[in-house]
């Protein structure tokens, strides 16, 4: 990494959730509300920012991503598919596309929805049992689901849209790289390579997670196993990084707060998804939420959307 790098280093949590798979954070202006999960403990978590209190759903199957509901409340992938939640911790399911044989071992990960409300998500690998990781799209207006892109991913992970819905960005996390689709009201073409976080010097063993873009059009990449978030500008260029000194794993942000301009960040606990568990004395704050104070700095962008069912 560049030595003359900007550099913000966090110190201290935001809020001490001890969570296990800290991921996800979804802000709702709507009422100011800060939506995260736990992937590995089933539970989604509900901070409202204003008055600090924080509520706790208890799920049968980990929830692992978030997405707004057009009118009001929670779409959200699961383990097993498409969701939307309905009258406190009930999962009422839109599709299960996984084939039956790949359950046992594979999952949906992250995702987000397009400016049309179809929601796009991305499934984990299982190199033991010779199963890709693979882009599916679930399109409400006709209730179809469908692979958009076949892969093979091995981690599918963090992934949005730039401002003007032409260009999708994806993460696959094992392999260090996002990548950038031709995005065409629905259609991806044109898979390449927009960041390969290694040739800017990032650390071996370390890992692009989770996203979120700015007003700006920066790419905000959370590291596993980095204790930071990297920002690249719209051309690919490393621009800032935010260091986290007592995290390790950090999987995922998103802007939030009355002026969008709140970086709030989720982690995970040193022993999660297989971790060394031995690490956390090192890094203690590993599984907590952060925030970064970005006023007059950076705000968030439209990068992903509402969807509509």
């Amino acid at each position: 990494m560049d030595p003359q790098l900007r550099t913000i280093a966090v110190n201290q949590p935001f809020l001490r959730p001890g969570c296990s798979l800290g991921e996800g954070p979804l802000y709702d202006p709507r009422t100011s509300t800060l939506h995260f999960v736990d992937i590995e403990r089933n539970k989604l978590y509900h901070l409202n920012t204003r008055s600090f209190e924080l509520a706790v759903e208890q799920f049968e199957d980990p929830v692992t991503c978030l997405a707004l509901r057009k009118d009001g409340g929670l779409a959200c992938t699961t383990a097993k598919g498409f969701a939307v939640i309905e009258d406190g911790s009930i999962l009422r399911y839109l599709a299960q596309p996984i084939p039956e044989d790949h359950h046992p071992f594979v999952r949906f990960n992250d995702g987000a929805c397009d400016r049309k409300g179809r929601y796009v998500a991305g499934t984990l690998a299982s190199k033991e049992h010779n199963v890709p990781g693979q882009l599916y799209m679930y399109d409400p207006a006709d209730n179809s689901c469908r692979v958009v892109d076949p892969g093979p991913f091995t981690d599918c992970n963090g992934l949005g849209w730039s401002a003007d819905d032409r260009t999708m960005y994806f993460t696959d996390s094992l392999v260090n790289k996002i990548y950038a689709y031709d995005y065409d009201d629905g259609r991806l073409s044109g898979r390449r390579v927009f960041v390969d976080p290694l040739s800017h010097g990032l650390p071996e063993g370390t890992y692009p997670d989770g996203l979120c873009i700015d007003n700006a059009g920066g790419i905000w990449s959370a590291r596993w196993g980095g204790s930071r978030i990297i920002r690249y500008t719209p051309d690919g260029a490393v621009d800032l990084q935010v260091i986290f000194p007592t995290a390790l794993n950090v999987t995922a942000c998103c802007f939030g707060g009355p002026n969008d301009d709140q970086l709030y960040v989720t982690t995970a606990h040193c022993g999660a998804c297989g971790g060394d568990a031995s690490r956390q004395a090192q890094y203690p704050d590993s599984g907590h939420l952060f925030v970064v104070d970005f006023a007059g700095q950076f705000r968030g962008g439209r990068w992903r959307h509402e969807f509509v069912a």
